[in-house]
């Protein structure tokens, strides 16, 4: 099964991801904009529409997709808008691109009880939205922290 979540550089994203268990494969790539085959140095100038994205494909007799949800809320700041860290611009924002309607459904009841909790003290602002298009980025970018020792 496929799973597509954006929570800033896509970098840190995949090889977290890369590392969990039932996860088969991983690549990252620009997702949610509107230019077609856009390049990294396009979706950096903030005018594409694109996320930086990753995607991954996940045995779900291994990890269920509300683990992965779990993992992906744990390890990033889902309550700033198109910024994390020190990475801001549309290209970082926090979504969620589900595939299909069990995927929206668990994603949108995960979201509210985080909201609901109160653990951020301000509203969580990811986006839920159809998995469109995924542009598969540049080799260079693919498993990035690995291939640079990290």
């Amino acid at each position: 099964m496929k799973a597509t979540f954006g929570a800033g550089c896509f970098w840190h994203v995949e090889d977290l991801l890369a590392k969990t268990k039932g996860v088969i494969s991983t690549q990252v790539g620009y997702i949610g904009g509107q230019l077609t085959n856009p390049t990294y140095e396009e979706v950096c100038t903030d005018k594409t529409g694109h996320a930086e994205a990753v995607q991954v494909e996940y045995n779900p007799e291994e990890i269920s997709f509300e683990e992965l949800l779990d993992v992906f809320w744990k390890n990033h700041n889902p309550t700033t808008l198109n910024r994390q860290g020190h990475d801001i611009g549309i290209q970082y924002r926090s979504s969620i691109f589900y595939h299909d309607d069990q995927q929206k459904e668990l994603a949108e009841k995960s979201k509210q009880s985080l909201d609901d909790s109160g653990q951020y003290g301000t509203p969580v602002v990811t986006e839920i939205v159809p998995a469109p298009t995924f542009y598969k980025a540049e080799e260079y970018h693919q498993k990035y922290f690995k291939k640079c020792g990290m």
